[in-house]
């Protein structure tokens, strides 16, 4: 049996909204609606801290370099908002921050 080769024409990836599942699934799904929300706050860092890097023009690599760490550190520091394992201490977020020419701000509303 002949083994079926792929083309760029045949390769159809298949699409995936992560936004649009996790809205479907937050209404849907009681539970999943509360493990989301309680994450409100990581994605909103996580969201200040790429929005911060994109602004400056920075890679990942860019702003470990400034900060004086090794690029997969910087992605485990981005990568912990969301997983809650090892939140960055604020001195880790003033340090991101000023390599990205920003201040850190923290406010409660």
């Amino acid at each position: 049996m002949a083994k079926k080769t792929e083309t760029k024409e045949s390769y159809q990836p298949a699409a995936f909204d992560p936004k649009a599942y996790a809205a479907k699934k937050r209404k849907a799904d009681p539970a999943f609606r509360a493990a989301y929300d309680a994450l409100e706050d990581e994605f909103a860092a996580l969201a200040a801290l790429l929005a911060a890097r994109k602004d400056a023009g920075l890679t990942q690599a860019d702003v470990a370099a400034r900060m004086g760490v090794s690029q997969p550190v910087l992605a485990r520091i981005e990568s912990s908002l969301g997983s809650r394992k090892h939140s960055p201490s604020l001195e880790t977020l003033r340090r991101y921050a000023g390599a990205c020419g920003k201040k850190l701000v923290i406010q409660m509303v």
